[in-house]
């Protein structure tokens, strides 16, 4: 239960889905833990229910659009100043959509390349520096099966997951150096609210014929590897890939 005990974790798009798995998780564990997102009222809500059941203070939530600067700094800020400082970061907020690549308008595009590939870049961006200032962290950025194999259709998704890919590598070298560790996950079908959007019957066909494990993936074994990841249990590993899909990428 104390796996980590003393750190300090940023999550963003942690109101729900994965993130707010992560972040009961994390403060099972031992840590403390700001909940970013632009849900106010739910990571409002999650951070008093993970309270309660904690007994202390042990998570708070911040405004965070992560397609803007400023709100990085608030939150960043916030965890120096609440919490002491910053030693994990868990890039997971994003967003899906379907179109294929004719389908896509250039709003679309840009809108997603901002949430899932600039978001990524500009929360480690801003949370280096924290991170230096406590010797060493780890970041989780939060790719998807996407990032690694092609579809019929989610053109920018793919294009903004395959990113988070290579941004993980480029920083994976960058700050090894500075006992920075910086790993990617690619979590396949998990039945979460991103999902939603895809109709109950595709869903339930695409598993059954495209996932050898035949079921939907839960948040919590998402959590579970990031967690894994964040520990020093994994102070050997960085710039890696894990791959949570019940087998999808396999086949």
């Amino acid at each position: 239960m104390d796996r980590l005990k003393g750190k300090v974790a940023l999550v963003s798009g942690g109101a729900r889905g994965q993130g707010a798995a992560e972040a009961r998780l994390f403060v099972n564990e031992g840590a403390r833990v700001v909940v970013g997102d632009v849900l106010d009222d739910q990571a409002r809500k999650l951070t008093e229910e993970i309270n309660a059941s904690a007994g202390s203070r042990a998570a708070t939530s911040v405004h965070l659009d992560v397609t803007r600067a400023a709100d990085w700094r608030g939150a960043m800020e916030l965890c120096e100043r609440e919490f002491g400082g910053l030693d994990i970061l868990i890039n997971n907020a994003g967003i899906f959509n379907m179109s294929t690549l004719e389908d896509t308008s250039e709003e679309l595009w840009d809108s997603i390349v901002n949430i899932n590939q600039k978001g990524v870049w500009l929360g480690m961006k801003i949370a280096v520096p924290a991170m230096r200032r406590r010797g060493a962290g780890a970041i989780v950025n939060i790719s998807s099966v996407a990032g690694l194999t092609g579809s019929t259709g989610s053109t920018a998704y793919h294009g903004t997951k395959g990113a988070v890919r290579l941004l993980t590598k480029a920083a994976a070298v960058q700050y090894a150096g500075e006992g920075i560790r910086v790993n990617s996950v690619h979590p396949g079908i998990i039945g979460t609210q991103m999902i939603d959007i895809i109709p109950k019957d595709q869903r339930e066909a695409i598993v059954k014929t495209v996932v050898p494990m035949k079921r939907e993936g839960s948040a919590e074994e998402v959590a579970k590897v990031v967690l894994f990841l964040v520990s020093d249990d994994a102070s050997y590993v960085t710039g890696a890939e894990f791959v949570v899909d019940g087998g999808y990428t396999a086949v």
